[in-house]
């Protein structure tokens, strides 16, 4: 898939990502969303799953990298709030 390609599925996955999860993004961060979001799901569907697709610009990578990019926005979210748990925990009263 060619760079513009990627930027094009990215920039959609992101913003569809940032709908479904209720954020406010920046159009240069759905972009890196989007794009990881791309190998996240990649990952998830072809590997895991054993999903074959065809690659390219067509609706088949528009899931794929959004349901990806949902993914990495839910473990970001945990991350965080795992962090800040433990930060919590080393506070005084």
């Amino acid at each position: 898939m060619s760079i513009f390609a990627w930027i094009i599925v990215g920039l959609i996955a992101g913003w569809l990502a940032e709908q479904f999860t209720g954020r406010e993004h920046g159009l240069v961060t759905n972009l890196i969303v989007g794009v990881v979001g791309a190998v996240v799901g990649g990952f998830l569907f072809s590997s895991l799953l054993g999903f074959q697709y065809q690659r390219g610009l067509n609706l088949a990578t528009i899931v794929v990298a959004t349901v990806g990019a949902v993914v990495f926005l839910f473990l970001m979210d945990w991350f965080k709030g795992k962090n800040q748990l433990d930060s919590d925990r080393g506070r005084l009263p």
